[in-house]
């Protein structure tokens, strides 16, 4: 498939994943916000690639999966939808972390990149649940 349309089909994808994942509102009705801290290494001397927060609000997209950040790295990602999904269900506040992208990368070793993650939920006040 020629670049362009590959992209095109990607970001396709990207954009249907989103839609039936639905907003965080609708799914987890009793957050209020999630805090995503992020620090993504990958395989060279300085290992540290970036770090990165994302704040989720109730009217963001549930879905969790981040994208891998090398370049060309072909269905990789750090899948965090479990995480959270665990964590609300068992009504956890935080929980910390890692995951090694399962991507394929031509001419790059197996464990091209990782993240370290931190997550912190704040659940809405008028939930009448225990969080640990």
């Amino acid at each position: 498939m020629p670049p362009r349309q590959d992209y095109l089909k990607k970001m396709e994808l990207k954009k249907q994943r989103k839609l039936d994942a639905g907003v965080v509102s609708e799914r987890f009705p009793k957050i209020s916000n999630i805090i995503i801290s992020m620090t993504y290494f990958h395989d060279a001397e300085n290992a540290v690639l970036m770090e990165r927060t994302v704040n989720v609000f109730p009217t963001s997209t549930a879905d969790f999966n981040m994208e891998c950040m090398i370049r060309g790295c072909d269905k990789g990602g750090f899948n965090l939808n479990p995480v959270i999904s665990g964590l609300i269900k068992q009504n956890k506040k935080a929980a910390k972390g890692s995951m090694k992208c399962k991507g394929k990368l031509d001419h790059h070793a197996p464990n091209h990149a990782n993240i370290s993650y931190e997550i912190n939920i704040k659940y809405n006040k008028n939930s009448s649940m225990k969080h640990n």
